[in-house]
C-alpha cells in the first residue's frame, strides 16, 4: 500500500515514524509520502489561502496550490481522502475497506477548509471521500490523518505481530461487529484486593469465549448503547 498525505505542517507527521506504522515502513510493507502544499504556492510567500466568496470569519485554501501538487498524486486507482467534520463518519468498517486499497491520498485541509471546487475536480478522476473522526472540529486534518492511516494500516498483513488481535479488536467484523472490547487482565491474579475472574484462570476455553462475548456486550451496553439499543438483556459488565 502507498500513503500520500498532503500538509502544510509536515512535521505535524513524524510520528508515523514510531511504533507499528514506523516499524511497517522500515520493512516495506507500506510506503508513506508526506507533501508540503506551500512547495506548490506560486508568490515568494507560499501563500495557499485566500478570503472566501459570499464573506465569512477565516481564510479557504486555494484551490490552485492543491491542483498542482495532486495532479501527479493521483491516478484513476487513487482513494482521495478529505478529512472533515462535515464528510461520513471514519470507522472500522471503512478502514477495513479501505486496507484493501492500493493508494490513498489524504488531503489536510486547514482554516475554513479546502476550495469545494478541488473535490468536485477529482472526483472525475478518481473516488474521493471525505470523513469526519467524531463530531468536533479540530484546527486541521492531520490529527484526523494520523488516526486514519494507523487504523487502516494495522489491518494490513503484517503490521500487528498476533494476527489474532486485529480479528478480536472492538468494532471487527465477525463476533466483534457493532461491539467494544470487553475488561482484560493481566498478571498478578490479585491487585490491590481485586481478583482476576476465575473463569479467566479456568483454562475452559468455551467457557473463557463465552464470559468474553458477554462482558462485551455489557459493556457496550453501558458505554455505547447507540451500537446496541436499550432492549438487549445484558449482564453486568465486571471490570
Amino acid at each position: 500500500m502507498r500513503i500520500d498525505i498532503v500538509t502544510i505542517f509536515p512535521d505535524y507527521l513524524a510520528p508515523l515514524e514510531l511504533s507499528l506504522v514506523g516499524k511497517a515502513r522500515s520493512e516495506g510493507l507500506i510506503e508513506i509520502g508526506v507533501h508540503d502544499l506551500r512547495d506548490a504556492a506560486t508568490d515568494r510567500h507560499r501563500s495557499v489561502d485566500d478570503e472566501p466568496y459570499g464573506g465569512g470569519p477565516g481564510m479557504v485554501m486555494s484551490p490552485q496550490p492543491w491542483g498542482d501538487l495532486l495532479d501527479p498524486l493521483v491516478t484513476d486507482s487513487t482513494l482521495l481522502v478529505v478529512p472533515s467534520p462535515s464528510g461520513r463518519r471514519f470507522d472500522q468498517v471503512t478502514a477495513q475497506d479501505w486496507s484493501q486499497r492500493e493508494h490513498l491520498v489524504i488531503a489536510c485541509g486547514r482554516y475554513e477548509g479546502i476550495d469545494s471546487r478541488v473535490m468536485a475536480h477529482y472526483a472525475q478522476r478518481c473516488e474521493v471521500a471525505e470523513v469526519g473522526i467524531g463530531d468536533y472540529v479540530l484546527a486541521g486534518g492531520e490529527v484526523a490523518a494520523l488516526v486514519i492511516v494507523e487504523a487502516v494500516t494495522r489491518l494490513l498483513p503484517g503490521v500487528v505481530g498476533n494476527a489474532r488481535s486485529v480479528i478480536e479488536d472492538s468494532f471487527a467484523p465477525g463476533e466483534m461487529e457493532g461491539l467494544v472490547e470487553g475488561p482484560v487482565f493481566t498478571r498478578p491474579p490479585v491487585w490491590r484486593d481485586q481478583a482476576v475472574p476465575e473463569v479467566l484462570l479456568s483454562g475452559n476455553h468455551a467457557e473463557i469465549a463465552r464470559w468474553r462475548h458477554e462482558q462485551a456486550l455489557a459493556r457496550t451496553q453501558r458505554m455505547r448503547p447507540d451500537l446496541v439499543g436499550p432492549d438487549v438483556n445484558a449482564p453486568e459488565a465486571q471490570e
